[in-house]
């Protein structure tokens, strides 16, 4: 059985979106993983600088008054970056967590956008999120729960190594 010592993909790097939180490290340490194997990764993700991403609509298309306008401009350039860079990724990491800490709306909506473009996503939650998270498990190619086990995950389909 042949290993694979390059990506057997025709493209020489893959794309990889990383949603979620964004108060942890677990995007460094997924990019960290990756890097440290040497695969041919590079990554995408939403706007992680809180105040850009609240601000930027009327940063660069002005001043609103009531809060609901302001919002509003920012989500739509938001929304229009993420989609073109989930548009543009090979593989979709989704992270859940808490849901008091943190809405899981954005990132749910991420991952339904990959899903409907037939993306390959890969979700990561903790165990015990497992019902509660049952569907859009479902919709996932591979559910992990830990970054490292996104990073082996990613090892194996780009490389094919254990």
């Amino acid at each position: 059985m042949e290993e694979w010592s390059v990506s057997p993909f025709a493209k020489e790097t893959v794309t990889v979106y990383l949603a979620g939180e964004i108060k942890t490290n677990w995007r460094d340490a997924i990019i960290d993983g990756v890097k440290v194997l040497g695969l041919p990764v590079k990554f995408s993700t939403a706007q992680q600088h809180h105040e850009s991403s609240d601000k930027c609509g009327t940063r660069i298309l002005g001043h609103e008054e009531k809060r609901f306008w302001e919002d509003r401009k920012s989500q739509g350039l938001n929304s229009m970056r993420n989609k073109m860079l989930i548009k543009d990724c090979d593989i979709l990491v989704a992270r859940f967590v808490d849901r008091e800490t943190f809405p899981q709306w954005e990132v749910a909506f991420e991952a339904g956008y990959a899903a409907a473009l037939g993306k390959p996503i890969i979700i990561m939650h903790p165990p015990e999120y497992d019902h509660m998270l049952k569907e859009p498990d479902a919709y996932a190619q591979a559910v992990a729960n830990t970054p490292e086990q996104v990073v082996a995950i990613l090892r194996y389909v780009l490389k094919g190594e254990l």
